[in-house]
């Protein structure tokens, strides 16, 4: 499994409108083969950021299946552009170390 990452920071005062975006654009990267899943999670500090997690089966179904892909246009069209600055988008592999919480 491979987890893409990407901090986002939108223009602001656009969240809402970004959110609403979001939703509209998440069937679009879903469709794809090897999307095993998307989390946003809003920054507790910074109002205008998101920290985007997004799972994949492979490195090449995130850089060649959704980003070749007529979807990936419409997602450009929907959400890049909110971002100020460009997000760096990373992929990382599987996890080295775990740490499960104590029981109890």
């Amino acid at each position: 499994m491979i987890l893409e990452t990407a901090l986002l920071t939108v223009r602001p005062g656009q969240g809402p409108a970004f959110e609403r975006a979001m939703t509209e654009a998440q069937p679009l990267i879903a469709a794809t083969p090897g999307f095993l899943g998307l989390e946003l999670r809003p920054c507790l500090e910074a109002p205008d950021r998101y920290l985007l997690l997004v799972r994949w089966e492979r490195l090449e179904d995130h850089t060649e299946g959704f980003r070749g892909s007529d979807r990936y246009a419409r997602w450009k069209s929907l959400l890049h552009h909110f971002y100020d600055p460009f997000p760096v988008v990373e992929h990382y592999g599987e996890s080295m170390v775990s740490i499960p919480a104590p029981c109890g």
